[in-house]
């Protein structure tokens, strides 16, 4: 008797859609705000298959472009996509009052959601992140993602804190970068809450135990062959599901944790490429040759669905 996979339960309220790329920000040689650029590489990745677009994120520079540039890209992307894809404005800073300015002016601006990073450096305590998270959720009425990423904020939105935030109404969801897979199943199992891997390595992973997608660094480069792994689960297709997983890890691997950020790594493929992308600002500074040329050789060996191990040594991200 044959057995027949039974098909996965589809994850819960994905607000934003399931395939949502952390979109990188387009400077000229100058390093001025690429407008025109932004609008190109937006419609492009649209056209792979990204349901949503994030702007302004960590991938997207954002502690290096003004408050008046973030509002200028949503609005140009806006307008580049319509209603053909969700934008998500990335907003927030260690100043509460700023970041209610910035949702504001993100939904001035066209936004359909935010992605609201934890306050950093101030190190605030839980009850003091949650009373942030709410002041901002109430200022604005666009749906909200958290962004838990300690790594870089240096605090955590705890599990528990996570649990009281699931009763706002416009609280849906969370981009997850806290390595912490079994607190992020807590959460899961016990609120609505969508959770976004933003780690491109737990993609799947988190899929597959009732995630909502992910927002992804990596899908600014292959958005179909991430995306395929999402529609290959929903079929009932784990196995193919898995090869696609592991086909895209060596550039993964490349562009996530060999020591250079997501944003360098992303623009230098980009470029290369010969799209959309322009140079990082300061202080990061630019991939140097044989890093961009080992990258371009795991972007092709992805394209074409190969497994390869990566020459790489690994850093932190």
């Amino acid at each position: 008797m044959t057995h027949t996979p039974t098909r996965p339960a589809p994850p819960a309220r994905p607000p934003f859609g399931r395939a949502l790329c952390a979109m990188i920000t387009p400077f000229t040689d100058t390093g001025a705000l690429d407008l025109d650029g932004a609008q190109r590489l937006a419609d492009r990745l649209v056209g792979d298959g990204c349901e949503g677009l994030v702007l302004s994120g960590t991938t997207g520079e954002s502690p290096t472009t003004s408050d008046a540039e973030k509002a200028a890209l949503v609005r140009a992307v806006a307008d580049a996509v319509g209603e053909r894809a969700h934008i998500v404005a990335g907003v927030g800073s260690n100043d509460t009052h700023r970041t209610v300015e910035q949702a504001r002016d993100a939904e001035k601006a066209g936004a359909h959601g935010l992605l609201v990073v934890t306050p950093y450096y101030s190190k605030p305590p839980q009850d003091a992140v949650e009373a942030h998270f709410r002041t901002v959720a109430d200022a604005c009425g666009l749906p909200a993602l958290l962004y838990d990423i300690p790594g870089r904020t240096g605090t955590r939105i705890e599990p528990r804190t996570l649990l009281r935030l699931a009763d706002h109404p416009r609280i849906v969801g969370v981009k997850d970068c806290a390595y912490d897979i079994l607190g992020s199943q807590h959460v899961i199992s016990r609120t609505d809450l969508a959770y976004y891997a933003g780690c491109d390595e737990y993609n799947l992973a988190l899929y597959a135990v009732g995630g909502a997608g992910y927002v992804s660094t990596v899908s600014n480069v292959i958005p179909a062959r991430l995306r395929a792994v999402l529609d290959a689960f929903d079929a009932g297709d784990t196995a193919a599901a898995r090869e696609g997983q592991l086909a895209a890890t060596p550039l993964i691997e490349l562009m996530m944790a060999s020591g250079l950020p997501g944003a360098v790594t992303a623009k230098a493929l980009l470029g290369g490429l010969g799209l959309p992308a322009g140079p990082v600002r300061a202080p990061l500074l630019p991939a140097g040759r044989e890093a961009t040329d080992g990258l371009l050789a795991a972007y092709r060996s992805a394209k074409s669905g190969v497994q390869r191990p990566p020459e790489t040594s690994f850093g932190e991200r």
